[in-house]
């Protein structure tokens, strides 16, 4: 089973992500997201723009599908717990792309849509240091 997961791995295992698209949530510009892949677990932390740190926990699901579970507290010490389900892809820049469906299930109603995009890990770094400014348009491109 585990090798039916091998893309989802190779795409996202130790690879970061920014906000694309999430007009309906939390995350946002400056967030970014830190993915881990072990067999069909998958962790990743994330910060930035409103959020203090948060966290995920999920499974592969399919050849390119995830399921996760995320809580979070944000810079104004709210907690807040929601569900996704995703799509790995790619664009045609050969970047790692995510589209997820997703609920909150503590702290706020409704859900969304919301997709995000692989950025280089020198790139995330520099942006996190820097406090309250988010992601150019250099860094997502044209996403």
């Amino acid at each position: 089973m585990e090798s039916t997961f091998a893309q989802v791995k190779d795409r996202l295992h130790n690879r970061r992500f920014a906000v694309a698209n999430n007009s309906q949530g939390l995350s946002g510009t400056g967030t970014v997201f830190h993915y881990q892949v072990d067999g069909v677990a998958i962790t990743s932390t994330y910060q930035g723009g409103r959020i203090r740190t948060g966290h995920q926990v999920g499974r592969v699901t399919g050849p390119d599908t995830i399921e996760l579970l995320y809580h979070c507290i944000t810079n104004d010490g709210e907690t807040l717990a929601g569900w996704s389900r995703g799509r790995v892809g790619v664009d045609d820049a050969g970047r790692t792309t995510l589209h997820f469906v997703w609920g909150w299930l503590s702290g706020a109603q409704g859900g969304g849509e919301s997709n995000y995009v692989e950025i280089e890990a020198a790139d995330a770094l520099v942006d996190q240091a820097r406090v309250g400014q988010g992601f150019s348009s250099e860094h997502l491109g044209k996403a």
